[in-house]
Parts: structure tokens; C-alpha cells; sequence
């Protein structure tokens, strides 16, 4: 279990220090936090509006921060330009996050132009059941990349690493809470960037 809460801590740090410097991803994660918090209560009530909630704000509000804000130049702090960064990434980097986008922007269209989506789910009648098998198909899609990239790193990396980075996934909403809470406040100061330098080491 140390080791496995010691790899948990590194995967968050890497994740911070390499794919969040800029204020305004910071606080589009705080956002999608919030909002993926409340699409976990809403799990219990209704899934597929959960998985509305997630998507739509968590998902899109979140992703934007890293296509549209996040810089994409050389680190001068971790000293790793984009491609190295790219290429390390233990989850979804910037091409397979592009597949999984193109996948879920796909789904409603299919969906309404083959209701059932061959049979897969019931027909819809009307536009809150076709947003209810809307968010049904993208509760699945959520729940297939996690284990899909999951068992992936299992035979790239390791079972454990596999685990560590599924764990992290699920837990993010909360760690991002703690971590980026103060971020709207900084950008208001007129912080774009979080100040580093080279000398940080890794945080608990």
C-alpha cells in the first residue's frame, strides 16, 4: 500500500507539474472538479444525466483548458519540450484524447439518426429520452477509456501502474479541488502563469 500511495503521489505530481502551468487550465480544472463531483452524487440518482453533467461541463470545460490555454512550447522549467511530454504521458495525451473527443462528439448523431443504435439501448421518443440514452452511451464510453487505457498500461507498465493511474482518474475531481481552489483568485491578480522554478522538488 506505501508503494502504491508513493506512485499515486508521483502520477499527480508529474501530472501538475508538466500539463497545468497556466491559471486559466488551473481554474478550468477547478471547475470540472466541482462539476464531476456532483455528476458522482447524481450516479446514485440518475447515471445517464450523470454522465450528461460530466461530459458536457466536466469533460469540456476541462479539455479546453489543455487544447486552448495550456502552453504547448519548450518547459523551461522541467526542461521537456511538448513532444517528450507527449510521449511520457501515462494517460490520455493530446492525439489519443483527439480519438476519444471525436468518438464522444459522434455518439448523439449516431444515436439520432439510428435510434436503438442497433439495438443497443431502447428507442427514444422524444428529445429527454434521446438525451437520457445520450448520456447513457456516454457513461459507457467514460467507463470503457478508463478500463480500455487501464488494461493498456497493465501490459505496457504494470499492473500496478495501471491501477495507480485508474485511481487517479477517479480521484482527481477531489486532489484538483484541493489543488486549484485558489487559481480564479491568482488569474484575477493577474498571475497567467504558476511562478516555479527549477529547484522544486516533489510535493506531498
Amino acid at each position: 500500500m506505501k508503494d502504491f500511495l508513493e506512485a499515486l503521489r508521483v502520477q499527480r505530481w508529474d501530472d501538475h507539474r508538466y500539463y497545468h502551468h497556466c491559471r486559466i487550465n488551473q481554474s478550468l480544472h477547478l471547475l470540472s472538479a466541482i462539476s464531476f463531483v456532483a455528476s458522482y452524487a447524481l450516479l446514485f440518482i440518475d447515471p445517464a444525466w450523470a454522465a450528461l453533467l460530466a461530459w458536457m461541463v466536466s469533460m469540456t470545460s476541462r479539455q479546453s483548458g489543455h487544447f486552448f490555454f495550456e502552453p504547448l512550447g519548450y518547459d523551461e522549467v522541467n526542461q521537456a519540450s511538448n513532444d517528450y511530454k507527449e510521449e511520457i504521458k501515462v494517460g490520455y495525451n493530446l492525439r489519443r484524447k483527439v480519438v476519444l473527443l471525436s468518438i464522444w462528439a459522434v455518439l448523439p448523431l449516431a444515436i439520432y439518426m439510428n435510434p436503438g443504435l442497433f439495438g443497443l439501448m431502447p428507442e427514444h421518443d422524444g428529445w429527454v429520452s434521446y438525451l437520457h440514452n445520450v448520456g447513457s452511451a456516454w457513461l459507457y464510453l467514460g467507463v470503457g477509456a478508463l478500463l480500455f487505457r487501464g488494461l493498456h498500461l497493465f501490459m505496457l507498465k504494470g499492473v500496478q501502474t495501471g491501477l495507480v493511474w485508474m485511481t487517479k482518474i477517479v480521484t482527481d475531481p477531489f486532489h484538483d479541488i484541493y489543488l486549484y481552489h485558489k487559481a480564479p483568485f491568482q488569474l484575477l491578480r493577474g498571475e497567467r502563469f504558476e511562478k516555479r522554478h527549477p529547484s522544486h522538488q516533489l510535493q506531498a
